[in-house]
């Protein structure tokens, strides 16, 4: 029986390959398309990949040109947070600002009821409370929760992961079995446009500038060495700073209007408590009271127990009950309860 009309984000990979097919075996008419986000050596063949899968499924297919808006709603915020002393995290705002309002829109101008992607979370409706709440994927290891928490309740209406109850061995074994070429395809790990990962490169080739070298501080403030710019540094690096101390050092602040980089030892990176702004909620509309949660200030890193206190003005103070490492300000805070999601924020102070 047909479910409705569904628009699957397809990116060439195999995740999104096997959404597409899940999809389409579930009983929904599909429609494939993948988002055009910037001019890049490989972009038309992962078009074309995908292309090559909705053909194979019988699934009409469109490529719809955001590079305009990447631009006006990643990459130029990426470039100011950086030349702010920030560390911003570019994929929480493609997930926030194309996948899942810019596809969406599309989808609602096709006549679709929903879209689909190759995101490793699920979603569920919480017929008690009347709201969408955000879950944990089962295959932890593959886990892209802490993307995502800037979904509205209205986005996460419409919007469905088939993959997240499954594991990656599972999907890639869905593929083989369909005869996807893809289905082995490795997994892309880097920022989609900074492939290299050579950041102070891509911030000189954007904005067609250099940036002066400054001073290494010691914590002591004592001139210790020059570095390349205090816009390539971010909190807790360790590699590419060039400094013989005798001792491993990292980059502990920056100081953008001097542009000088401190550094410290390992132990001086470790905080207990942080403040975020620009929260979203999954559970409620806005925090309270204090509660109990887990959070995670790095995608990859094991969620830590914490309280959570509402202060003025929508800001939230996150006290863990043990010191984090590198907390690092413009990255992402997300709170856990179990499996569930209870909302995220962007980290604006490190106390």
């Amino acid at each position: 029986m047909q479910k409705g009309k569904a628009l699957i984000a397809m990116s060439g990979g195999v995740d999104s390959s096997v959404t597409a097919y899940l999809m389409q075996e579930a009983g929904y008419d599909c429609i494939g398309a993948t988002m055009k986000l910037i001019e890049k050596a490989g972009a038309q063949t992962d078009a074309d990949e995908a292309r090559t899968v909705a053909d194979r499924l019988g699934m009409d297919f469109h490529v719809f040109d955001f590079t305009a808006l990447f631009k006006e709603q990643v990459i130029d915020p990426f470039v100011r947070c950086y030349e702010c002393g920030l560390t911003p995290n570019p994929c929480v705002d493609c997930n926030r600002h194309l996948k899942f309002q810019a596809l969406y829109d599309r989808a609602r101008l096709l006549g679709c009821d929903c879209i689909a992607t190759g995101h490793y979370a699920s979603i569920r409706f919480d017929e008690a409370a009347g709201r969408w709440l955000l879950y944990k994927a089962a295959d932890r290891t593959k886990d892209q929760s802490y993307f995502l928490y800037t979904l509205s309740q209205e986005q996460l209406s419409h919007t469905l992961f088939p993959l997240g109850e499954l594991t990656k061995e599972a999907v890639r074994d869905i593929a083989a079995g369909q005869g996807f070429l893809n289905a082995r395809k490795r997994d892309s790990q880097d920022i989609c446009f900074i492939p290299d990962g050579k950041y102070m490169d891509f911030l000189t080739a954007y904005n067609h500038k250099t940036y002066a070298p400054g001073n290494f501080l010691d914590m002591d403030g004592k001139v210790i060495g020059t570095h390349q710019g205090a816009v390539a540094y971010t909190r807790g690096q360790r590699k590419g700073l060039g400094l013989a101390m005798g001792a491993p050092v990292y980059v502990y602040s920056k100081d953008m209007e001097q542009n000088s980089v401190t550094v410290c030892e390992n132990d001086a990176l470790f905080s207990r408590v942080l403040r975020a702004d620009d929260w979203n909620f999954f559970p409620f509309d806005t925090l309270t009271a204090p509660i109990r949660v887990c959070a995670k200030t790095r995608s990859r890193m094991t969620e830590q127990p914490a309280t959570v206190y509402p202060e003025e003005n929508g800001t939230v103070r996150v006290e863990f009950d043990e010191p984090q490492r590198a907390i690092t300000t413009g990255q992402a805070v997300v709170l856990y309860d179990g499996d569930q999601v209870i909302g995220g924020g962007t980290i604006t102070e490190v106390l």
